[in-house]
């Protein structure tokens, strides 16, 4: 299977880029992981609506640039679907199964993703009510990615 991510901005933290270093590495036996990052728009604290429009939208515009046409899209939307672990590793076990073996996974910047973004989605996903730093989810995802990997080939894991 292969898998891209497709995020907005890049990691500055050592913490973060240790934690998603580590589990690309644990995901190395189980697929073929990519993560393109793409520029951010500077984005002021105190953007009029249209100037927050606009940031998404260029935004947008890099990461529907990185999608392959033969990816299946899940972008990481806070009005997704909610799935549990199980439920996640069904779904990615599913694709794989029907012959979508290239997934794409788009996390946005803080501002989210545009309506474009959105309309190219195959899927869209949510980890949740709350919010988290776009940064933070690469991690989250990673992590995700691994324990439903670990679900579907009936491997121990910590819980």
């Amino acid at each position: 299977m292969e898998i891209t991510i497709v995020a907005v901005g890049k990691i500055k933290e050592k913490y973060l880029k240790e934690g998603i270093a580590e589990y690309l590495k644990r995901l190395s036996p189980y697929a073929r992981l990519a993560i393109i990052e793409v520029d951010d728009e500077n984005a002021p604290e105190n953007l009029s609506p249209a100037e927050a429009e606009k940031v998404v939208k260029k935004e947008g515009e890099r990461i529907l640039a990185k999608i392959t046409p033969s990816s299946f899209v899940v972008a990481l939307d806070l009005k997704g679907k909610n799935l549990s672990s199980e439920e996640f590793a069904h779904f990615i076990s599913e694709k794989n199964l029907y012959g979508q073996s290239k997934l794409t996974f788009i996390i946005g910047g803080s501002l989210g993703l545009s309506r474009e973004v959105l309309e190219r989605a195959d899927f869209k996903l949510s980890f949740g009510r709350m919010t988290y730093p776009h940064q933070l989810m690469r991690l989250i995802l990673l992590e995700q990615i691994y324990r439903a990997f670990k679900i579907i080939r009936g491997e121990p894991y910590h819980k």
